[in-house]
């Protein structure tokens, strides 16, 4: 892609307003905090006090709309704990230029290292440097530096109290994210009526193991509606893929088919019902065609073989689906041992450990993350010098909108930055004529200022351009009240916004960390995570009596986040303007086709994993001993850039499929496994 191109479509992105669900009543209650905060300086300090103290509440309310499956009260209090910190600490630097240059360029590399933990706390990290380049440019003493940080710290308090007060859809998160796991599903039982090999994207089951980790407590007191339809989801999917799939399921025509097709459409209505009722907490609503459908017929078509077994399968798992969220629930009734078994969510403490590994493991030359947060450094450093260098009046408002844009990929750094200005020209212009026309007084301009706030909130996953425009706003009516005349505050507000977004965009030009050239690396971690998952499911055939479903389990879940690393890998290099290097997005779009295939096959040979005390198959254990070995070198080869070569493994199968073993399914899904192997062989020829 070209720089042209690139540039045209980042704008296109940031300036785009998407239609979401609007909550009002989260906005409102966000909005209530921060009036809190405002109201009481207001009538206990003074209006300079109001400004400085509005930016805890109003930084916590914003974390707390952020996607995290963290309680909203532990992210409100993470917030206004490091604005406080970082508040504290500017002030007592600010008055010597070295030492606070020093601890801007310190604070903001940790802020900028902090994408590694996660999104979240990466955005935590962003806020924390805004916030010190804002509140030290007023002046005041040790014992004002703690007030102000005490009363940035009572903001995140004042969230995180009416988060726990006054609760919105507890356990919504958890159920919304359950239901789309559900219609998901549905939707992939209805596409396989029309593609028996239709893909389907495991990140709505992803999400929604994520979103079942909970403290002990938690699952306690988790409704009776989120204990088992997840799990019953995850099986729910091969047993799909198989009854739908024409080498191990129905045939392609035919009455089994029209069989296969009738029980893939009562499955998806079955499916879409169980999910409506965990979002809304409302009984099962079946229709009576579904229901008939489930049951097994008399006379007409009947399915054989590995299909026979998949739909008695299906019909079983749709009614525990139905059983277990239809079930009403029972504060007094006593839990179950498999209603206590759940994913232990790690406690604060216990999550150090893991963000001090996460930020070792990014602590490298080749890391995006490590080279974000030396360009955020440096910009923000640039930045603030530049300001003081030129004596704006406002000046670090242009560090402050490099930071706020810089993300640690091309594309939504320039995005931001085009919405970021395009925003902020909205904004202002509106409140600056709003002031001009109405000269409000500090009331006023503070209820002005809460209005923006709410409509941020409401407004917030609509679009970055449509955010920036209501935070400007804010801000304008917010330094209104602190007396600032809004003349000089729009004009600076417009030029140092445009300088900000400038020198965050030629950070990026000119110490870039592209994604396409890795992307050999990101296929290569696929493969053999998909690798490992066929061998664990075929160690299952060969060894049935030792098989532990744990370990097959484990593997999936490694293909998964895998394949999750290669499609955010994959979306990045497609937006970025360089030269493929290597790998063209032609060849990679194909191998990840492969791939996907590759892990629908697997799936299918799990959904017939024969019991324990079935008898083993020594051609199952023959070919994972070729296929082991020869994915170690396909591995090597891919991130050469060599040829691949799957013969030992198609040796082996054939020698399986002519010994005549009565296991018919694995046999058949290792042919489409060497298929598909030959296929990324094809899909990525050698390098010149």
């Amino acid at each position: 892609m070209t720089w042209s191109r690139a540039l045209k479509e980042a704008a296109r992105s940031g300036l785009t307003i998407e239609r979401a669900k609007l909550t009002p009543v989260i906005a409102v209650r966000g909005t209530a905090g921060v009036a809190l905060v405002i109201g009481l300086c207001l009538w206990l300090g003074s209006p300079a006090l109001a400004v400085s103290s509005a930016f805890g509440a109003f930084s916590a309310g914003i974390v707390t709309f952020q996607r995290s499956m963290r309680p909203r009260p532990v992210l409100a209090l993470a917030v206004a704990g490091a604005l406080a910190v970082s508040t504290f600490l500017g002030y007592l630097a600010a008055a010597h230029l070295l030492a606070f240059v020093l601890l801007l360029t310190g604070w903001t590399f940790v802020a900028g290292m902090a994408w590694a933990i996660g999104p979240v706390s990466g955005l935590i990290g962003t806020q924390t440097v805004a916030i010190m380049l804002i509140t030290v440019t007023l002046p005041t003493s040790v014992l004002g530096a703690l007030e102000h940080a005490a009363l940035i710290a009572f903001g995140g308090l004042v969230q995180a109290v009416l988060i726990v007060v006054f609760p919105v859809r507890p356990w919504g998160i958890q159920r919304d994210a359950l239901a789309d796991a559900l219609a998901a599903e549905a939707d992939y039982a209805r596409r396989l009526r029309h593609d028996p090999v239709a893909p389907f994207d495991p990140a709505p089951l992803m999400d929604a193991r994520l979103a079942s980790t909970m403290t002990a407590r938690q699952a306690r007191r988790r409704p009776v509606q989120l204990h088992g339809p997840r799990g019953l989801a995850e099986r729910v999917r091969p047993v799909l893929a198989s009854l739908a799939d024409p080498v191990v399921g129905a045939p392609l025509e035919g009455p089994e088919r029209d069989r296969a097709r009738e029980l893939l459409g009562a499955a998806a209505t079955v499916l879409d019902a169980v999910a409506h009722a965990v979002r809304h907490d409302r009984p099962v609503r079946l229709p009576p065609e579904a229901m008939a459908a489930l049951e097994v017929p008399a006379t007409g078509p009947m399915l054989t073989g590995p299909g026979r077994r998949a739909a008695y399968r299906l019909i079983s798992l749709l009614a525990d689906a139905v059983e277990l969220t239809d079930e009403p629930v029972e504060a007094t009734r006593p839990t179950t041992a498999a209603e206590r078994g759940h994913l232990l969510r790690p406690s604060v403490p216990r999550l150090v450990p893991v963000a001090l590994r996460a930020l070792r493991r990014e602590a490298r030359w080749s890391s995006h993350t490590f080279r974000h947060a030396l360009r955020v450094t440096a910009v923000a450093d640039a930045g603030y010098l530049l300001a003081h260098a030129l004596h704006f009046g406002h000046g670090y408002w242009a560090p402050l909108a490099s930071v706020m844009v810089m993300r640690p990929d091309f594309a939504q750094t320039y995005s931001r930055g085009v919405a970021r200005f395009a925003g902020t020209v909205v904004g202002v212009t509106l409140a600056g004529a709003l002031m001009a026309l109405a000269h409000p007084g500090v009331h006023i301009s503070a209820a002005f200022a809460l209005f923006c706030v709410f409509l941020m909130y409401l407004l917030m996953r609509t679009g970055f351009s449509v955010t920036s425009a209501c935070i400007a706003g804010y801000v304008v009516f917010l330094l209104g009240i602190a007396g600032a005349g809004w003349e000089q505050t729009v004009q600076e507000r417009l030029v140092l916004t445009l300088v900000g977004g400038v020198l965050a965009m030629l950070s990026y030009a000119l110490f870039p960390a592209w994604e396409t050239p890795r992307l050999r690396d990101r296929l290569a971690d696929w493969l053999t995570a998909n690798g490992r998952y066929a061998l664990a499911v075929l160690d299952g055939y060969a060894r049935p009596a030792e098989c532990r479903p744990r370990q097959v389990r484990e593997a999936l879940l490694d293909a998964r986040a895998a394949r999750a690393a290669w499609e955010v890998s994959e979306a990045r290099a497609e937006k970025e303007p360089v030269r493929h290097r290597g790998l063209s997005l032609h060849a990679a779009h194909s191998a990840s086709t492969v791939l996907a295939t590759m892990g629908r096959v697997t799936m299918i040979m799990e959904a017939h994993l024969p019991g324990r005390e079935a008898q083993p198959t020594p051609g199952a254990a023959a070919f994972a001993d070729a296929l082991r070995p020869a994915l170690d070198r396909a591995d090597r080869a891919l991130r050469d850039g060599t040829r691949l070569d799957w013969s030992a493994p198609r040796a082996a199968w054939e020698r399986w499929h002519g010994e005549g073993e009565p296991a018919g399914v694995a046999v058949r899904a290792g042919e489409l496994l060497l298929d598909a192997l030959d296929d990324l062989a094809e899909a990525l020829p050698p390098d010149p």
